[in-house]
């Protein structure tokens, strides 16, 4: 097997094991941590965390570890969340929701990192286009790494439902689902009552397994990228300051593509947070009950996973710019049904098709805005994919954060707002890319003068 293309598959599966675990939990934090609004305050905690580790983080653990071993030690602060839900409190999630948080900005840089590295090496031995590689090494992680939401929630689901509390939502009750829920506790009871601390405690040693397997096999099978080796002992010649790095995250904030970029990546984490925090909560828990959350999410990961690989492949020949109109298109067309739909559980097929498009829409969103900032901030990849990590968190902590205190219908409008906002912003982007392609007076002025502008923060 290409050597190139075997680290990857150990990444992709590494973090396939990994959010087995992790993907599970977030889908169930609003409903079986509902009291006081404990489950998502912990994960609004969560990514606030994790744009602090976003802003420093990633450039200095990679420059000093390697790709290989920031991977390594960032899943180790995943394991810790999963151990905190054994006794659920706020004592002991948030301290690990932090923890976490601090360890996933890393992660995620360094993936991006490695991917892209490997990308590239491969394109100039092969002859190849580097972007079409990095898409397409992209789309096989995202592939299997989208899996993990089918198995992590199809591990909830069936243990979930060994539970003999069950209980009929009323008429009455399935007023308060919906866009226009009630902002009470109902929604979190009415389907069923909590499962027993044993069936929880044997879910979440499944969990915390499948995180020590992913530990262990970044460890001993992923390759210490060589290219990524070469980089770090130049930047250690060059002795660069540590307030430099630490500035890293925003220096990078000067290129104008980044900036507008920005909408588009907060939309990322605010319409993930909705289908987790939301979706799950007011319209599956709220009429079908916690047993069903599992299996609507195992819909979505698995059309997010087959779209994925599918995007990054056909994307060499429709274009980035195609597959973002089609996913707005979609998501557009989610946001306002769901205003419209009131649900109920004789329309049990409905609770699954809008993960099913919602997953379609998230593929394009991960896939292409990640191969996006590979493509265009190839020089400056750690900066740029903390950047990515630092505006998602934002946009699910800010989904999080009004979990509780806003309707459904107003989180829809506030959806729908981002993503125009998302789409005229990344339209500019393009339009700059275009219009300083190689061959034209502004490509060649930009050329000239990226370099000086490298020197003043690398």
């Amino acid at each position: 097997m290409e050597r190139n293309l075997k680290n990857v598959l150990i990444i992709s599966f590494g973090f396939l094991l990994l959010f087995t675990a992790y993907g599970g939990l977030q889908s169930l934090q609003s409903s079986l941590n509902s009291e006081e609004g404990l489950g998502v305050a912990s994960l609004s905690v969560l990514y606030a965390a994790l744009i602090l580790s976003s802003m420093f983080l990633p450039p200095i653990l990679i420059k000093k570890l390697g790709c290989k071993w920031t991977i390594a030690i960032s899943m180790c602060c995943y394991i810790a969340f999963s151990l905190g839900n054994f006794y659920a409190s706020w004592y002991t999630l948030i301290p690990t929701s932090v923890i976490l948080g601090l360890g996933g900005a890393p992660l995620w840089s360094a993936k991006c990192t490695y991917l892209t590295i490997a990308g590239t090496s491969y394109a100039e031995k092969a002859g190849k286009n580097a972007k079409d590689i990095i898409n397409q090494y992209f789309g096989v992680f995202f592939l299997v790494f989208q899996s993990s939401g089918v198995w992590g929630n199809l591990i909830s689901s069936l243990i979930l439902s060994q539970s003999s509390t069950k209980v009929e939502t009323s008429e009455e009750d399935l007023e308060c689902c919906g866009a226009y829920n009630c902002l009470t506790d109902t929604t979190n009871t009415t389907g069923s009552a909590r499962p027993s601390n044993s069936l929880i405690y044997t879910l979440l040693g499944v969990y915390t397994a499948s995180g020590v397997l992913a530990v262990l096999l970044v460890i001993i099978f992923l390759d210490q990228i060589k290219s990524d080796q070469a980089e770090t002992e130049k930047e250690k010649l060059e002795a660069p300051s540590f307030w430099s790095t630490f500035l890293a995250t925003f220096r990078h904030l000067k290129d104008k593509r980044q900036c507008l970029l920005i909408p588009l990546t907060i939309y990322s984490g605010l319409e993930q947070g909705f289908l987790s925090g939301d979706y799950t909560k007011v319209y599956v828990t709220c009429a079908l009950g916690i047993q069903y959350v599992g299996y609507v999410m195992i819909c979505f990961a698995a059309v997010n996973s087959l779209c994925s690989l599918l995007f990054g492949k056909i994307s060499q020949f429709t274009g980035r710019k195609l597959l973002f109109a089609l996913a707005t298109v979609t998501n557009t067309a989610c946001i306002i049904a769901l205003l419209l739909w009131k649900p109920h559980p004789k329309q049990l097929p409905v609770f699954f098709v809008f993960p099913a498009l919602w997953g379609l829409s998230d593929a394009v969103w991960q896939t292409q805005t990640n191969g996006l900032y590979g493509i265009l901030f190839e020089k400056h990849k750690e900066a740029a994919f903390a950047n990515y990590r630092l505006w998602e968190s934002l946009g699910f902590v800010i989904a999080f954060g009004y979990s509780t205190k806003l309707q459904a219908y107003i989180k829809l409008y506030i959806l729908l707002s981002v993503l125009v906002l998302s789409m005229v912003t990344y339209g500019v982007v393009e339009y700059l890319e275009a219009k300083s392609s190689p061959g034209t007076p502004t490509a060649s002025k930009k050329e000239n003068g990226r370099p000086q502008s490298q020197e003043t923060w690398m």
